[in-house]
């Protein structure tokens, strides 16, 4: 060893403290990889979901690259020494690498605290529709809604989201505090048609496919009042009219279960259908174009 020495420090000018920084470095550098390869291998062994793994070994990686980096910065620059200097590096790196996790687990801190959603909840997210189905540390899971399939059914997916989205994205929920939400449905009718008629018809429809708030439901209601400043004028089932440039248009609105949308909308539209077929008075107003020919010669 000494004549190796010797010889680098003859051929090449490297001093007996510059080779010693080379030896601990190549040091490090073998026993971080081993250090390395045996953290995967042992925690990989508690994990059967590819992507978790994929995800943890990355992270894994990253964390031993950074310590290994900052090691190296510590034998080549005697400043970097101080165990308090080298510890708080330690830190940063590791706040550095697990950004998303951190950040993952305070939104499930936050999800917990203030409850912006909670298991069994209608929420959207973005473009994410879904029913919350789990809540873990650093993601929760959805079951979709709407997408490719009509109106508010479930797709069959499931949607993990990480916690940390509760930060930078807006969360409206179908289901908090109070139970219901308002939907309407839009039936057009022509000019020619007997609009007092067709309304009469459609607020007795109405009325009949859709139930008045129950006790339980009114106390929920005042309940989130105190809470957010949710004043609504009228509760039951409504009829509105609008004239459009196609015909008179009645606007159905009711509250309803965000659950039971679609089967509340098959059941109004089948009356409707069963009932605008007794009276020639009402016709459904659709697209339509007239040519006018002009006889002259």
């Amino acid at each position: 060893m000494l004549e190796v020495s010797n010889w680098l420090v003859e051929h090449w000018g490297l001093s007996a403290h510059t080779q010693y920084k080379i030896l601990y470095s190549v040091i490090s550098v073998i026993v971080m990889i081993i250090l390395r390869r045996v953290t995967i291998s042992l925690f990989l062994q508690r994990k059967e979901d590819v992507r978790a793994r994929y995800y943890y070994t990355n992270a894994i990686r990253y964390i031993y690259s950074v310590i290994l980096i900052i090691v190296i910065i510590s034998i080549w620059f005697s400043e970097f020494r101080s165990l308090a200097t080298f510890l708080g590096l330690v830190g940063a790196a590791l706040t550095i690498a697990l950004k998303d996790p951190i950040v993952n687990l305070a939104g499930w801190l936050f999800i917990l605290a203030r409850q912006p959603f909670k298991i069994g909840d209608r929420i959207q997210m973005d473009n994410q529709h879904g029913d919350v189905i789990d809540i873990r540390l650093f993601q929760f899971t959805i079951n979709e809604i709407g997408n490719w399939v009509h109106a508010d059914q479930s797709t069959g997916r499931i949607i993990h989201i990480p916690n940390g989205k509760v930060f930078s994205q807006s969360q409206a929920n179908y289901s908090q505090g109070f139970p219901q939400i308002w939907h309407e449905l839009n039936v057009t009718i022509t000019f020619e048609s007997d609009w007092k008629l067709t309304k009469k018809v459609l607020t007795d429809i109405l009325n009949e496919h859709t139930s008045e708030m129950t006790n339980s439901e009114r106390e929920s209601l005042k309940e989130v009042s105190k809470k957010f400043m949710i004043l609504y004028g009228k509760l039951t089932p409504i009829v509105y009219t609008v004239v459009k440039d196609s015909g008179v248009c009645f606007y159905l609105r009711y509250l309803i279960d965000p659950k039971k949308r679609r089967t509340s909308e098959n059941l109004i539209w089948e009356e409707i259908l069963i009932a605008f077929a007794k009276y020639d008075a009402i016709q459904f107003a659709y697209p339509t174009q007239r040519i006018l020919v002009d006889g002259g010669g």
